[in-house]
């Protein structure tokens, strides 16, 4: 839940630039938040985003859309690091999440300030140990694998050899938490795409057109992805509709827009080398794409809204 100062819940869209956005956690409901907005408010944030989960947790859907929204030179205020994360690798992950959006990050109680030589000083200390962690951990199973091979046991864990079902059961669960983790740092890269698309296209289409910004996924992979998010609650239920059959040419002008506006910075030639090595057709039957028919497209989903503006020829 995001509240400006006078309580209410403005809109990201809204936000002015250069903003100082405050994030408060508690674990459970019953816990409140309101110490953590006094400090954050007094440190000077005019937007505080208020969530309730654990922080071991990376699907966290406040969190998540603070990260999407949050733009250049706004800073993430927290009280404590414990607030945002509860291990070194999801803090790095989330600061490094910020520095590419040109955002930066400040925690109240802990000499982590992102904008200042200090700060990301304490950064590279923390980066350091935490790269000495996995490195101790690492040591430390192969010295126990060694030991229990010098003793004739099986490394490994025996409650999955022996197929035990509450050992299956923490294994499956370890590895769905991975999964989300994995979708959740890439998200950004391809669910805008998906969003665009869907359901007006099927998912091999989406598939393809991913596929052509250099993101391998396939049909299935893709289906499964979003199937996630939306279970999650990270994502709209509206895209696992069922695609409707549209018209060949209605097909092509949303495809069209689909690839605009993945990557606004194509030009009408690019678009067309796009559709050629996609094997799509033009609305005429010919397997060669002029610019001319790719505006043709452009245009009428412009006229639709599907697309705010034209790429330059």
């Amino acid at each position: 839940m995001v509240l400006g100062r006078s309580g209410s819940a403005p809109s990201p869209a809204c936000w002015p630039k250069g903003r100082q956005i405050g994030y408060a956690r508690v674990s459970t409901d019953e816990q409140a938040t309101g110490a953590q907005e006094i400090d954050l408010r007094s440190a000077g944030c005019d937007v505080v985003v208020q969530e309730h989960g654990s922080g071991a947790s990376r699907a966290r859907p406040a969190l998540l859309q603070l990260m999407s929204d949050i733009s250049a030179g706004d800073v993430l205020v927290v009280v404590r690091l414990d607030r945002l994360a509860r291990s070194v690798s999801h803090l790095l992950q989330v600061i490094e999440d910020l520095t590419e959006k040109g955002a930066h990050f400040r925690s109240l109680r802990d000499p982590i300030d992102t904008s200042t030589p200090q700060g990301m000083f304490s950064l590279q200390v923390l980066g350091a140990v935490a790269q000495l962690e996995r490195a101790l951990i690492s040591e430390r199973t192969k010295a126990g694998i060694i030991a229990a091979r010098s003793k004739g046991r099986l490394p490994g864990n025996p409650g999955i050899r022996e197929r035990r079902p509450e050992a299956l059961a923490k294994m499956t669960a370890i590895q769905k938490a991975a999964y989300g983790r994995r979708l959740q740092s890439t998200m950004n890269q391809w669910l805008p795409t998906v969003r665009r698309m869907r359901p007006d296209h099927n998912w091999d289409d989406i598939a393809r057109v991913l596929k052509q910004r250099g993101l391998d996924w396939t049909p299935e992979r893709l289906r499964r992805a979003v199937r996630w998010l939306v279970t999650e609650h990270l994502a709209e239920s509206t895209l696992l509709k069922r695609a409707s059959p549209l018209a060949p040419e209605d097909r092509l002008m949303t495809l069209v827009a689909g690839i605009s506006q993945s990557n606004p910075d194509l030009s009408l030639r690019d678009i067309a080398g796009q559709l050629e090595r996609l094997h799509e057709r033009t609305p005429r039957g010919s397997a060669k794409w002029s610019a001319s028919s790719v505006k043709n497209l452009l245009d009428r989903a412009r006229r639709l809204g599907l697309v705010a503006e034209l790429p330059a020829s």
